[in-house]
């Protein structure tokens, strides 16, 4: 009989536990820092994997209507996560913006210098007195004025053309004859696909530091906030499982995404896979210092800032 009581103890124990309301995940909201594009590849593998819901949260990635309003809305509250470029993370903080880094994505410069493969510009020194286009000034030019100078020239020996984002139609137009400011995953693809290939001139190979392309950031006073570690897990599981099964992983980028699937989205895939960081809460801090001090020397911001005060490392 007291067998039987104890029994029926433990299922009615059983029954009530399974009769409680699941626990809600916990929101986050991530703010890109432009369209839906193959660079944000681990993000939507560890969405589709389930990796972000094993881990408690439930992640929203809203697209921006600017690329530079996520760092700034994070800043004021309106967004848990912005993804950014750690230049970019360099300026706004030596301008006030209190923002931290707490992670990457994208681990190595995507920015490139490129001319026309079949072009009469075999080598930087050849840029001598041409034209240049650009889209953002600034940095651009920093880096720009950086690779000149190893090969003897500078800024004054070329001319600067704003052509508007649209860079690639300028250097296939004549209008240029190099471009600054393309990513090698994507604007050497597209020349590619229009049949005229590009020449990369890479810019840590040419006298400019190594950085981070894309970083998470967050408001400095949610630096603490526990979901962070957990919102990195899974990232990491992402980025692992994407280049472990690059082919099943882009399955799962396109899923649902039909408007993904492009034949240049398909090529950015496949170069930018070598660029996602393996470990995305890894801090450099040695690398961050360099990179500060050339912004600084390029006079891009006033100060080489201690980098524990706008990058953590979560454990």
């Amino acid at each position: 009989m007291k067998k039987h009581w104890l029994r029926a103890v433990a299922l009615a124990a059983t029954l009530s536990l399974t009769a409680l309301p699941a626990l809600a995940d916990d929101k986050l909201t991530v703010l890109l820092d432009w369209f839906v594009n193959p660079d944000h590849g681990p993000l939507y593998v560890a969405q589709e994997q389930g990796y972000f819901k094993e881990e408690g949260l439930a992640v929203e990635f809203i697209a921006p209507a600017d690329p530079n309003d996520p760092p700034r809305l994070v800043a004021a509250g309106q967004g848990d996560v912005a993804l950014s470029y750690q230049p970019q993370l360099h300026l706004l903080v030596d301008a006030g913006l209190p923002v931290t880094r707490f992670g990457t994505l994208v681990a190595t410069p995507l920015n490139t210098l490129i001319v026309l493969k079949d072009g009469p510009i075999k080598s930087i020194k050849d840029l001598k007195g041409k034209k240049i286009g650009f889209s953002v000034g600034g940095f651009e030019d920093a880096l720009l004025g950086a690779m000149l100078e190893k090969h003897g020239l500078s800024l004054k020996d070329v001319t600067l053309v704003n052509v508007n984002f649209s860079l690639s139609p300028a250097l296939f137009a004549g209008q240029v004859d190099a471009i600054v400011g393309g990513y090698r995953n994507f604007e050497l693809n597209q020349m590619v696909i229009e049949k005229k290939e590009g020449r990369a001139f890479f810019p840590e190979e040419e006298g400019v530091p190594a950085y981070d392309e894309l970083v998470f950031i967050t408001a400095q006073n949610k630096a603490g906030d526990p979901r962070l570690g957990r919102f990195l897990n899974a990232v990491e599981r992402g980025t692992q499982y994407l280049i472990n099964h690059p082919d099943d992983a882009w399955k799962l980028f396109i899923k649902g995404r039909s408007d993904l699937d492009t034949e240049l989205n398909r090529m950015a895939w496949t170069d930018s896979v070598a660029r996602f960081a393996h470990s995305p809460r890894a801090l450099d801090r040695t690398r961050y210092n360099r990179f500060a001090g050339f912004l600084m020397t390029r006079g891009l911001i006033k100060k080489v800032p201690a980098v524990d005060s706008y990058a953590v490392e979560i454990k």
